[in-house]
């Protein structure tokens, strides 16, 4: 019987099939673990399960964020606002042209 007690952000290696997960949310109302594999597959465990589980704690993996294709740059400016410093360019003098509808088309 497991007691290792299930940790949101904590990563865990479950040892007969030898996956490394994270445990991503704690649902206490229902008794369900959501975790995510190295290669971002999302699953649940009952908590009855976790317990049966032969698991051990372990290290976050170097490369956990390679399924998500984000680097330590996406990390960093992940909630930054890039606005640009000058708007015009060869696209800011473009006008739009004038559409013919035809006589189908009113306005009402």
């Amino acid at each position: 019987m497991n007691k290792i007690l299930p940790e949101v952000s904590a990563w865990y290696q479950e040892l007969v099939s030898g996956a490394l997960f994270e445990v991503v949310t704690i649902d206490e109302v229902n008794s369900t673990i959501e975790y995510q594999l190295l290669d971002g597959e999302v699953g649940e465990y009952d908590l009855s399960i976790w317990r049966q589980l032969f698991i051990s704690e372990a290290e976050a993996p170097e490369d956990w964020r390679t399924p998500f294709e984000l680097n330590h740059e996406d990390q960093v400016y992940s909630d930054q606002v890039f606005v640009p410093e000058n708007f015009s360019g060869a696209l800011f003098d473009i006008e739009p042209e004038s559409l013919d509808l035809g006589d189908d088309f009113q306005i009402i």
